[in-house]
């Protein structure tokens, strides 16, 4: 079986030179990191990065548990998260004591167009010895192709990524729905009203509408409460106010509790006559009912994925990708009758 000593023997290099050279170390020339790899695929050569990492840790140490490092990866723009709330740091907190946990250390590591852009994070992450990469929520539609899969194990933490099609853990934005309208029903209300963004919406391929729709059609039946999805990033108090008086829903989901004071200039009485579900709870900005999103169960999972990954050696962006939902946690509050369920 072909071996980096071997390789630097047949190639007349040193072994320093032929593993940075199969890692693509940027200080490498270009045309020995070639003769390297050709070498290396007709010797049949086939590197394991995890166990290169463990074992260039343990040459700096006396020894202990550590296995490698994972990227925690955030797109942001003139210095700041892509993302409105806090759920990608919730979630990377968690990831990084998972990580530990199983013997890895995360760093976070940014890219934006100004600053560290996809390709020089890629030159990084080899200089480094990063295989494992978990890419955290943006609210845009990142594009990490740049990145040389074949070198990296990797998750995605929001709904879904095309670029590439990674697999991903996320809110089961679709279960919380349900279990939003079924508590809302428990609690006796009869005709829910949806409100949401536009961006919001597509950005999740309309998994809370969808839901919302399929169930009020077959739960409730008081006539159909049209969504309200706002062409903006957040609802207008004008928009909403026309909005809440043609339709008439006595409880309103959405993700922010701002409407709350605009449904009680129009007469209602929260929770008495009408009620509030946020779907986010973290986006909430007063005591109400709502989802837990779970963004710590999220970030857990995502480097027990990528660990085992690594672990297992599998590389590259996956044949066929796959998500990991996770279901939300419903939390009471004082926007909604008490439940019975």
């Amino acid at each position: 079986m072909a071996t980096i000593r071997s390789l630097a023997a047949q190639l007349g290099l040193s072994r320093a030179t032929v593993s940075e050279a199969l890692r693509g170390v940027p200080r490498v020339r270009a045309e020995t990191i070639t003769r390297v790899r050709a070498a290396a695929a007709a010797a049949g050569y086939k590197s394991n990065p995890l166990a290169a990492a463990l074992m260039s840790q343990l040459r700096r140490s006396a020894g202990g548990t550590f296995r490698g490092v994972l990227a925690l990866v955030e797109a942001v723009n003139d210095g700041r998260p892509q993302y409105a709330t806090e759920f990608p740091e919730k979630l990377l907190q968690a990831a990084r004591v998972r990580a530990r946990e199983l013997g890895f250390e995360a760093e976070r590591l940014t890219v934006s167009a100004k600053g560290v852009t996809v390709k020089r994070l890629d030159g990084i992450l080899k200089a480094r010895g990063i295989h494992g990469v978990i890419l955290l929520p943006c609210w845009g539609e990142p594009d990490y192709t740049q990145l040389d899969w074949p070198n990296y194990a990797g998750i995605y933490t929001d709904y879904v990524i095309h670029s590439p099609p990674l697999n991903t853990v996320c809110p089961d934005h679709h279960r919380n729905m349900i279990e939003a309208l079924e508590r809302v029903r428990a609690a006796g209300y009869k005709r829910p009203g949806l409100v949401l963004s536009k961006h919001i919406d597509e950005r999740l391929h309309h998994r809370w509408e969808g839901a919302f729709l399929v169930v009020q059609s077959h739960h409730f039946n008081r006539g159909p409460v049209q969504p309200l999805r706002s062409s903006g990033t957040e609802v207008q108090e004008a928009e909403f106010r026309a909005w809440f008086r043609e339709e008439r829903p006595d409880v309103v989901l959405g993700h922010w509790t701002r409407v709350i004071p605009w449904m009680e200039a129009e007469g209602a009485r929260v929770p008495e006559t009408h009620g509030f579900v946020c779907l986010n709870q973290l986006m909430a900005e007063v005591p109400c009912a709502g989802i837990d999103l779970q963004p710590a169960l999220i970030g857990r999972r995502s480097a027990e994925a990528v660990i085992a990954n690594l672990q297992q050696n599998e590389f590259g962006v996956p044949a066929t990708s796959a998500v990991l939902s996770v279901a939300g946690r419903w939390q009471e509050g004082p926007t909604l009758r008490t439940t019975t369920g």
